[in-house]
């Protein structure tokens, strides 16, 4: 039971609030979004002590209100709208702010987990990090689409068009050289495919148009790529924020018998081992899970914590990950 909760409901452009029935004659208010109403919010809640509000979790518009709530001391019951829309009882007249402050002081609403502030700031890096690289792997498609339409069948002879030989010759041929010949000299060493067959892959109809969207994608894939080191940068100033587990004399664990393959996708850090990081942050070594690298298990840090004391059993967090299955049987036949 929660005597002292209140109900929020959150829109584009206003945010409507209710108090407990007994809080004053006028129990719902309405506060635009802009931020010095959000924080005239908090005060109203305070002035009429509040202590804990629900509220749905609608697109990205809760986040500056929860965060404002938060900061102000108040605790936010983040709800599942699905939750509170299949709870009976439900009056036609009353507001979805109010019906969320009766839920949630009757104590029929569960909070969804948000992990702690520092952990989300590295979460929103990270996705944004995934944002770059998909970008990335967008513009690298542009530049084979250029070529293809060129008959430059360089991706036939090269495993990654966005490699070193790969970029080598594009940079090479979007400076002026047309010679198959000298392209196909930048072609590494540990290339399969022979200089005389790369040279026969680059000759082709260099038309102009076509050459201009690939300068065009090979300049957005080198700008997504710094972009990447400089999220890899950020990254690792946030990671190096967190408490360590470990004694910082304590020797890290030894490197694997045999090293991952490293991805272009893969995060990397300038200043540190990434693996070693991990370890002063979770106090194990996780990559020794079978299936885990190192930047999934930085994803699992930057997403849940340090901390699962918000799952109490195993079930719990399986659930919460939808690891759990839910097979619907009727009459002895499963429907789904």
């Amino acid at each position: 039971m929660h005597p002292d909760a209140g109900g929020i409901d959150i829109g584009a452009t206003q945010v409507y609030a209710a108090l407990p029935p007994d809080r004053g004659a006028e129990p719902v208010r309405v506060f635009e979004t802009f931020t010095e109403d959000l924080y005239a919010l908090a005060a109203w809640l305070q002035a009429h002590h509040v202590t804990t509000v629900a509220m749905e979790s609608t697109g990205v518009y809760w986040i500056p209100v929860f965060q404002v709530l938060e900061a102000a001391g108040i605790e936010v019951y983040l709800v599942n709208a699905h939750h509170a829309k299949n709870v009976p009882g439900r009056k036609s007249d009353v507001s979805d702010c109010q019906w969320l402050q009766y839920l949630h002081s009757v104590g029929l609403l569960r909070g969804s987990f948000r992990p702690p502030d520092e952990i989300c700031a590295a979460r929103t890096l990270l996705r944004h990090r995934t944002t770059l690289v998909a970008a990335a792997a967008a513009h690298v498609q542009h530049m084979q689409k250029a070529l293809v339409q060129m008959n430059v069948r360089l991706q036939h002879v090269l495993s990654d068009l966005s490699g070193t030989s790969g970029l080598a010759i594009i940079d090479a041929r979007l400076a002026g050289e047309r010679d198959p010949a000298r392209l196909a000299t930048l072609r590494d060493p540990r290339v399969k495919a022979s200089e005389e067959t790369v040279a026969k892959a680059l000759v082709g109809d260099w038309r102009a148009e076509h050459l201009f969207t690939l300068r065009q994608a090979r300049e957005a894939y080198r700008y997504c790529r710094t972009q990447i080191r400089e999220c890899d940068a950020e990254i690792e100033r946030r990671l190096a924020q967190l408490r360590s587990q470990v004694d910082p004399t304590q020797t890290p664990p030894p490197p694997p018998p045999r090293p991952p393959r490293q991805h272009k996708g893969d995060l990397h850090l300038e200043g540190a081992d990434l693996r070693t990081e991990l370890y002063r942050v979770l106090g194990v070594d996780a990559t020794e899970i079978p299936g885990l690298g190192t930047t999934s298990v930085a994803g699992l840090v930057m997403h849940l914590g340090t901390d699962l004391a918000a799952f109490p059993k195993v079930a719990c967090f399986t659930n919460w990950q939808g690891l759990c299955p839910n097979p619907q049987v009727s009459g002895g036949r499963v429907l789904k």
